[in-house]
């Protein structure tokens, strides 16, 4: 899943899209170099950021995702918002997915819609909002809590006629750098859920801190978590990188085989 983030405060700087020619030649070359999905946002998730308004997020998103869809109408298009306006917009319009960091407790409205359109959804957890979730999380078993939070959230969508659900712990959503860990290290406990695994570590801070570098210098760290999530039961890896998680995914393949 390679990030498109139409964004101006992205926490890393290298994936954010100024113009319609910048975004082009961002998806053809990550779609060259092996993309199954591309995931667009307009809000952005980093600690510390508000949530924009639903209006807002579609102003941003609108031109560029129908763009994208005219262009590649077979491309599987994940949609990553909190907002029910954006996603029934780009549902009806012909995205395939939505991925959704609050579990739809942003706004109610949301899981009815993905059940309306019988789409996939990606169901993440996060601890408080993006803009209060580092001030101080705490847990009292990591894995456990968010594996309990989880299952209790897959059961209420399957409920609601939701079943084609996607999991992600939320790696950098309300987690300290060891809650982080805790969950990597854990993250084949998730397959009892019965869903497939997606996982976000692509140049986040539980990479970029301990080691003391920047997010533009986490590349081959990040390399190496995705194949520790590929070993553990992930399905997914979502990146900025799509080259090296291909070959990251390859090299997982021929260790299978």
């Amino acid at each position: 899943m390679g990030v498109i983030n139409l964004t101006p405060d992205s926490y890393f700087p290298d994936s954010r899209i100024q113009s319609i020619q910048e975004f082009i030649n961002r998806i053809d070359q990550m779609i060259k170099e092996g993309a199954d999905i591309i995931d667009l946002g307009a809000m952005s998730t980093r600690p510390g950021a508000k949530i924009v308004s639903p209006d807002d997020e579609l102003e941003r998103l609108k031109e560029y995702f129908l763009l994208l869809r005219k262009s590649y109408p077979k491309l599987f298009i994940s949609i990553d918002t909190v907002h029910s306006k954006v996603a029934e917009f780009c549902l009806d319009n012909g995205a395939d997915m939505i991925n959704d960091i609050s579990a739809g407790a942003i706004d109610e409205k949301l899981h009815s819609i993905v059940a309306k359109y019988n789409t996939y959804y990606c169901l993440m957890h996060m601890q408080n909002t993006p803009e209060t979730m580092q001030l101080s999380p705490e847990y009292q078993e990591t894995s456990l809590d968010v594996l309990t939070y989880l299952k209790t959230k897959t059961f209420a969508l399957r409920n609601l006629g939701i079943h084609n659900i996607l999991i992600d712990p939320g790696f950098g959503f309300g987690k300290s750098i060891e809650d982080n860990y805790r969950l990597l290290n854990d993250l084949s406990v998730f397959q009892i859920l019965d869903c497939p695994i997606l996982v976000g570590l692509s140049r986040k801070s539980m990479i970029y801190k301990p080691l003391n570098i920047s997010p533009s210098e986490s590349l081959a760290a990040s390399s190496a978590l995705h194949l520790q999530a590929l070993q553990k039961g992930a399905k997914i890896l979502r990146v900025h990188d799509v080259k090296e998680a291909k070959q990251v995914v390859s090299l997982f393949k021929l260790l299978n085989n």
